[in-house]
């Protein structure tokens, strides 16, 4: 009796332990290189570009404010009512130097300040204009020299910050 065998099928050969290491590392390899140029490339858009210091505009000091204590001053009127300016004020600055100086020389400041508000009448600084043209005469009484022989004082600006006429 003959007996056949069927021909046996052979299993599907699985790879090896090594063969699946290799592809492992490979994919771990060309994952971190991805990630290893995308942060170049993003980083490298990012970087500042160096610039020569004759090309890079000069960059102006930070501006320093100075506010002054508010003043109260009657002012000058034709009706016959008493009428009152309460005035808060800060000036803008160059430097810390020129706020020492001020310092040194408030009571003069604030004298040439409060004459030159006590001769105001209230419809002279009701509108806007007349409210600018007050700030710009304050900055030259401010900016006058105290004592001869001594340079002005420089202010960039007069700020308001209270301005009541009642």
């Amino acid at each position: 009796m003959a007996t056949t065998t069927a021909p046996q099928q052979a299993a599907p050969a699985s790879p090896g332990p090594m063969k699946r290491i290799i592809l492992i590392v490979l994919i771990a390899l060309i994952a971190a290189g991805a990630a290893g140029a995308g942060v170049w490339f993003f980083m490298s858009k990012r970087a500042p570009v160096a610039v020569s210091a004759e090309a890079a505009p000069a960059l102006s000091a930070a501006p320093l404010f100075f506010p002054l204590e508010s003043m109260t001053v009657n002012l000058q009127s034709d009706d016959g009512q008493q009428h009152f300016l309460r005035i808060g004020l800060t000036l803008k600055l160059g430097d810390a130097g020129t706020q020492q100086a001020l310092t040194d020389h408030m009571p003069e400041v604030r004298s040439r300040i409060l004459l030159a508000l006590s001769n105001k009448h209230p419809e002279e600084l009701a509108p806007l204009e007349g409210k600018r043209s007050l700030a710009q005469e304050l900055k030259t009484l401010i900016t006058e020299p105290t004592e001869r022989g001594v340079a002005p004082i420089r202010v960039q600006d007069v700020l308001f910050t209270e301005f009541v006429v009642q």
